[in-house]
């Protein structure tokens, strides 16, 4: 079926088409242009498919490592083409798509699976044969099912200082070599370099958050102004030790608990909305404590504290330990909006982004995922603001007025009767100011730790 002196000769035919200098070999460069000019636009792919095929190390494919890895890659394609063709008639078509899809927890409409099918169809049949399918992944590195509809599956590398998203999912390949501690290493370097970045802009939201009021107007610039003359130009990095040291503790947590509740069942989107939103609470229970001293480091006047362990030791003389917990009930009850705004918003926009534009291909590129992405996280974050307030001000407070602690829906009223329910979003301009850089920074740093640790996805 997949031998043959016409499949030989499309390999040749393609790989003269590729090796554009002529001597012989692919490299990376020549394979980048020879899919960009056949419209696939896959980060890493080129770089993928060389690593994968090439036996002598020399960093190209000459014709022989070409039709190897063809082959190879093909007999994965067919494997896949039919696990998808469930009535085995040679053919699949968007029902056979769907089940697929629902078999692996996604949950997917009519209208998506009729767009994934038509990037696929050739002759307008509406179905899929294996030489269509074949033509369509044969310079794909994807190759098996999970793989294949990964492009569309919302990102959780992207670190917004608050990043409360739902897990990345790991195939199984991924699990059994390794891949996947690679990926959150690569993810929990972005988000300290992404947080370092915008730690300025995070500190002065800190800042306005727990003292600016009507009585006590601080502007951004007059917000940076203070904390300058205060403790100078390095002060603006206060709280950011910690605010890095926690990714670590924080990923692994989330992601083991996800893990968990992932494997009792396979689930469906909005079981892995919730499978998600406890592995966040999960992980956040266990580093609450941090969460507290973050936001203590942040505020600290200058002398206050030797360092981290030094302000833990004396809001534990101080306090007792639960002041550690302070704040903790409105940053539970703030996972849930974040969360399930940032999914809905994302598949929404997803959805248009295929109903309009997606016309010969399902895959919508780097750019349209980062929009998708900063446009959700910044919806999920206007809507759970006022609580994140709310539980920065119960962190801060024993500080601040030692006597008088009220709960968390006194403290609301308070704020909206002296504020308004303005007061409730004080700190959100550069809150949102922070969002595009850190989405950027973290995307970019990501990208490199993934080619630095030799993974591609």
């Amino acid at each position: 079926l997949r031998s043959g002196p016409s499949f030989e000769r499309s390999y040749q035919d393609l790989f003269e088409r590729l090796d554009t200098n002529k001597d012989g070999k692919v490299d990376v460069a020549e394979l980048r242009e020879g899919l960009k000019a056949m419209g696939i636009f896959r980060q890493g792919a080129a770089q993928k498919i060389v690593s994968s095929g090439d036996q002598n190390k020399d960093g190209c494919l000459d014709f022989n490592e070409f039709t190897k890895y063809l082959k190879e890659h093909e007999k994965k394609l067919w494997l896949t083409f039919k696990s998808l063709d469930k009535n085995d008639d040679g053919r699949i078509d968007s029902s056979e798509i769907q089940q697929s899809l629902a078999e692996l927890g996604i949950d997917v409409s009519r209208e998506d699976t009729l767009k994934i099918l038509q990037s696929m169809d050739i002759d307008g049949t509406m179905m899929v044969d294996w030489n269509e399918w074949r033509e369509h992944f044969l310079l794909c590195p994807a190759h098996n099912l999970e793989e294949i509809i990964r492009y569309w599956k919302h990102s959780s590398v992207l670190d917004i200082g608050d990043s409360i998203a739902i897990p990345d999912e790991f195939t199984e390949e991924e699990k059994s070599t390794g891949g996947w501690w690679k990926q959150l290493v690569a993810g929990a370097v972005a988000g300290a370099v992404s947080r370092t970045g915008t730690a300025p802009l995070d500190r002065v939201k800190v800042f306005m958050q727990v003292h600016s009021s009507k009585a006590n107007q601080i502007s951004l610039l007059g917000g940076f102004k203070q904390m300058i003359v205060e403790g100078g130009v390095t002060s603006l990095w206060r709280g950011n030790g910690i605010n890095v040291l926690k990714i670590a503790p924080e990923t692994a947590i989330k992601f083991m608990a996800y893990e968990q509740v992932r494997n009792r069942a396979k689930i469906e989107t909005h079981q892995r909305f919730l499978a998600g939103s406890l592995a966040g609470a999960t992980a956040q229970t266990a580093i609450y404590p941090m969460e507290v001293l973050k936001t203590r480091l942040t505020l600290r006047k200058t002398g206050q504290y030797a360092g981290m362990f030094d302000c833990a030791k004396k809001i534990l003389r101080k306090e007792g330990v639960k002041a550690f917990y302070k704040g903790y009930v409105p940053n539970l009850l703030g996972i849930l909006p974040y969360a399930g705004i940032d999914l809905a918003v994302y598949e929404t926009l997803k959805n248009t982004w295929l109903a309009h534009y997606a016309t010969d291909s399902a895959n919508p590129g780097v750019l349209v995922l980062l929009g998708c992405g900063t446009i959700s996280s910044t919806c999920g974050q206007l809507a759970s603001y006022p609580l994140a307030l709310v539980r920065t001000r119960m962190q801060a407070q024993a500080s601040l007025e030692p006597s008088n602690q009220p709960s968390m829906s006194s403290l609301m009223k308070k704020i909206v009767a002296k504020d308004g329910v303005f007061g409730l979003y004080r700190g959100i301009l550069p809150n949102f100011m922070k969002v595009i850089p850190a989405v950027s920074i973290s995307y970019v740093v990501y990208e490199y730790m993934k080619s630095g640790l030799g993974i591609s996805k």
